[in-house]
């Protein structure tokens, strides 16, 4: 049987980067084994559905190059993928199960589930639920005869369609990442599969879409694992082979304890999502897009976070993951999120990075090809982010206001005061201002002044950048020109005397 994957997410905002993990897991997994990766829409819950989420998921995967072969927005022979398409389907399953006692109608109304509800914590039932117990107190196809339920529905009573969930048996099955699962039935209560409204819930439409959809392998995190086994009751009612499952280890906060989370982001001051995003409110989440993360990285760093390819191998591209991946080698514990990791990926991939295409990038910057050429080749061993191959030399774009006074104080010495003037007459006469010919004019006109120019270098940076540190000082001359750094220096001279 062909591999048949999907990642299947709720347009309720943007997708979270633990969604975008386990779309990527699905992806590998299925490019692996040479079979098909779906995207499927999961919007049955009208109430929380957001305009924009959809587009904003598919426009992320499309970023990261998670491509899928089928699905929402590129379509296929399953289709429609976006589920609110699909409730004539749904109906017919309900039906179905309805036929063959495996579900069943209930009418009861909200005032009195909640009644049932308080009566049960009034009595400390431990797990309080509408089941094989329950039920026999409720309005529905146990305690009302068939003739009564026809009536109720010919009439319109609302009603929802329930699992009859068995009385006693036991539930097994095995997880590929976390072995043997086994529950028994008495803790299950009666799902509603068909609301009111006419619309499954999230089981119903889960287990009908990933059956007609020939779904072999459901790789998802494991907050669904409690609701497996429900899924499972759902198969056997059906009569049909439930897929392979392996539920995916949680992303936790930095920290260790606990998901993570929008909030963890704000306070860690990273994105927890592939793209910006704006809600109807204006409120502005980040992205590791426009945050400068490149897509490859995000990529590498998200695929370590819970799978270990078992080598010392940290640096992969796509095919390289897909060549290593294997759903055993995924951690059942958590994986801490450390943004320094995502960051140093980055770092990697952008040393890595034609510089053909560094240099037109940071040309969008600053709309000067060779300028753009000349900052590539100072920082691009330097930085975590193309931004910042810009935003961390301001000195070349404006002339220092103001000067480290901590290294005035350590550097700008009688010997610096000396060297300076020289230095700027050394300069005048440099008629090619290139790294080669100013680091010649400074290295052989200093020691005739019984000068070491080691010495005072650190001040020359001072003087031209206003702090004591910073990318190779030649090459920034260079950049800068032989006017303004003579105009620089003397400002320098003058403001330090």
């Amino acid at each position: 049987m062909s591999v048949r994957v999907r990642f299947a997410p709720s347009p309720t905002g943007p997708l979270h980067i633990g969604g975008v993990r386990t779309a990527l897991y699905n992806y590998l997994f299925a490019k692996k084994n040479g079979g098909e990766f779906i995207l499927r829409i999961e919007d049955t819950d009208q109430s929380r559905y957001v305009a924009g989420a959809e587009e904003y998921i598919v426009d992320s995967l499309k970023w990261l190059g998670v491509n899928f072969d089928e699905g929402q927005s590129v379509g296929g022979p399953h289709a429609p993928y976006r589920q609110s398409e699909r409730k004539d389907i749904y109906h017919k399953y309900a039906q179905q199960l309805i036929d063959t006692g495996k579900a069943y109608y209930a009418f009861d109304t909200a005032d009195e589930l909640a009644e049932m509800r308080a009566e049960l914590e009034a009595a400390k039932v431990d797990n309080p639920s509408y089941n094989s117990v329950t039920r026999m107190k409720m309005k529905n196809s146990f305690t009302l005869s068939k003739e009564e339920v026809e009536a109720k529905i010919a009439a319109g009573e609302p009603h929802v369609i329930r699992l009859n969930v068995p009385i006693k048996e036991e539930i097994r099955f095995k997880d590929i990442i976390r072995d043997w699962v086994v529950v028994h039935s008495s803790t299950i209560d009666d799902k509603v599969l068909l609301k009111a409204d006419g619309m499954p819930t999230y089981h119903l439409a889960n287990i009908v879409d990933d059956h007609e959809m020939g779904i072999t392998h459901v790789i998802r995190g494991e907050e669904w694992l409690p609701s497996a086994p429900l899924h499972v009751l759902l198969y056997r009612a059906f009569g049909w082979q439930h897929p392979e499952f392996a539920h995916l280890p949680l992303l936790l906060k930095p920290e260790g304890n606990g998901k993570l989370s929008k909030r963890d982001g704000l306070l860690g001051d990273f994105p927890v999502f592939p793209m910006e995003w704006k809600d109807e409110a204006g409120e502005v989440s980040r992205g590791f897009r426009e945050d400068g993360y490149l897509p490859e990285a995000v990529l590498n760093f998200l695929a370590l976070l819970g799978w270990n390819p078992g080598t010392e191998q940290e640096f992969f591209n796509l095919e390289e993951l897909v060549q290593a991946f294997s759903l055993e080698k995924i951690n059942k514990s958590g994986a801490r999120f450390d943004i320094q990791k995502a960051q140093w990926f980055n770092e990697h991939y952008i040393k890595k990075m034609p510089e053909s295409e560094l240099v037109a990038q940071v040309n969008a910057m600053v709309n000067d090809e060779p300028l753009a050429a000349n900052l590539v080749t100072l920082m691009k061993d330097r930085v975590k982010f193309v931004k910042e191959i810009v935003s961390e030399v301001p000195y070349l774009f404006n002339a220092p206001a103001e000067y480290d006074m901590a290294i005035v104080e350590k550097k700008w010495d009688d010997l610096a005061k000396k060297a300076m003037p020289i230095i700027v007459d050394l300069l005048k006469g440099v008629d090619d201002f290139t790294t080669e010919n100013i680091h010649h004019a400074i290295w052989e006109g200093l020691p005739e002044h019984e000068i070491k120019p080691g010495k005072v270098m650190q001040a020359l940076r001072l003087a031209v950048t206003g702090v004591g540190n910073g990318p190779d000082l030649m090459l920034m001359l260079q950049i800068l020109g032989k006017d303004e750094v003579i105009g620089r220096i003397e400002r320098a001279i003058e403001r330090l005397k």
